[in-house]
């Protein structure tokens, strides 16, 4: 994994907005309706060469397929993993202190934006017998797509985004939560190992290691414990696994809305850094963390670790300027060290396979070109050759 060339590189975290007509074939053959399987299929391989080039125009460095073949973080477990199904009339519950506080407009957000526009609603899933990998062919499929469309393009780099155990279910098989989370990391594993072994760097997405900090069901000690758990799942499933290959990827789970009640940074810190991986990428930009700079000041950044914070979000429609996103790589820069900043994005722009995003398709795109251009700007800041010194002229004798 390339940190830097001499400038902050630039990325993101991964989901993109699917093309419409592809959502269309996607939905029918999710839900076992008719469908040309090797003509889904040819679209696919097109619909990740598009947005690949996309990403590259944009002034991107490292890319990744925009998660363009799976139907969404909760949906993409159910298929890569054998083990697991949802149950009829069981809804997931999102974010209770902030839906509490906050109903009448968390009721129609999730309604009409987080889980309205999917192709198929999200079920959560439970583990009904032993976990195992059966997306052996579907990620087959991903990383040669992958492949083809970054060797058409000139970029530094690519990703693949993983989910971490906690993403995948809940138990109802195992003895105990922690041996269904480390029989998901085994099952994981061959996923993990696969993008490695193709030669892409892996991102592991775990939201919900930040979300245990804002249960209000847990005191301090039991989210402390339930923590460990899920970084010690995920490190038993990045076992042996090379650490400067691997991304580990948290955020706050809800894209628009007021927030008041999630954790921050300085909370979850200390698991993080927990993590066998040689990047963490975080929520920078949006107007409840762009505080949290300030951890790194008490914190200090493990030696040969890099961060990429995100400097642009998914939160708002707002475009950042590229000014602005300079002074806040640059405000990082001079608390870890320029060669261990990675530009990123807060989150996802499309983390479910939805007809309508909510940030524009063509906002998004204007967002990267910003984000590449305010790298641009902070590398000329943080790499800026010093003038030497002028020799003082010596006094006649």
């Amino acid at each position: 994994m390339k940190r830097n060339a001499n400038r902050i590189l630039v990325t993101h975290v991964g989901s993109l907005p699917r093309p419409h007509d592809l959502l269309d074939m996607m939905k029918v053959r999710l839900t076992g309706g008719p469908i040309d399987e090797a003509k889904y299929q040819a679209r696919v391989t097109g619909a990740v060469a598009e947005i690949v080039r996309q990403q590259a125009e944009a002034g991107i460095d490292i890319v990744c397929d925009g998660e363009t073949s799976k139907a969404g973080f909760f949906t993409y477990a159910k298929q890569r993993l054998g083990g697991l199904a949802p149950k009829e009339g069981v809804k997931f519950e999102l974010y209770k202190t902030e839906h509490d506080a906050f109903p009448e407009y968390y009721d129609e957000y999730f309604k009409k934006a987080m889980m309205g526009g999917t192709v198929v609603p999200p079920k959560p899933l439970f583990a009904v017998g032993p976990i195992t990998y059966t997306g052996q062919e579907e990620l087959k499929r991903d990383l040669a797509n992958l492949r083809k469309a970054v060797d058409a393009v000139k970029v530094t780099g690519a990703f693949v985004p993983s989910t971490a155990p906690s993403g995948v279910g809940r138990n109802e098989y195992y003895k105990s939560d922690e041996e269904f989370f480390y029989a998901v990391a085994a099952a994981m594993r061959t996923e993990y190992a696969a993008i490695i072994e193709a030669g892409f760097d892996l991102q592991v997405d775990d939201p919900f290691l930040s979300d245990i900090f804002g249960d209000p069901k847990l005191d301090a000690k039991q989210r402390a414990k339930k923590a460990d758990m899920y970084v010690g799942s995920i490190n038993h499933g990045l076992k042996g696994l090379p650490e400067e290959r691997i991304r580990f990827h948290t955020c706050y789970g809800i894209n628009h809305g007021p927030r008041v009640y999630e954790p921050q940074l300085r909370d979850v810190i200390r698991h993080i850094y927990k993590i066998k991986a040689g990047i963490y990428s975080f929520e920078a930009a949006n107007a409840r963390h762009e505080h949290d700079y300030h951890v790194f000041e008490t914190h200090k950044l493990p030696e040969g670790k890099a961060i990429m914070p995100g400097v642009i979000t998914h939160a708002i429609n707002i475009v950042e300027h590229p000014e602005l996103i300079a002074e806040w790589l640059v405000r990082f820069a001079k608390l870890v060290g320029r060669d261990n900043v990675i530009a990123g994005a807060d989150c996802g722009f499309s983390s479910q396979a939805c007809y309508h995003t909510e940030v524009h398709p063509r906002i998004i795109w204007t967002k990267f070109r910003a984000l590449a251009e305010g790298a641009r700007l902070a590398s000329k800041q943080l790499w800026a050759k010093k003038k030497p010194k002028a020799k003082a002229k010596k006094k006649a004798a």
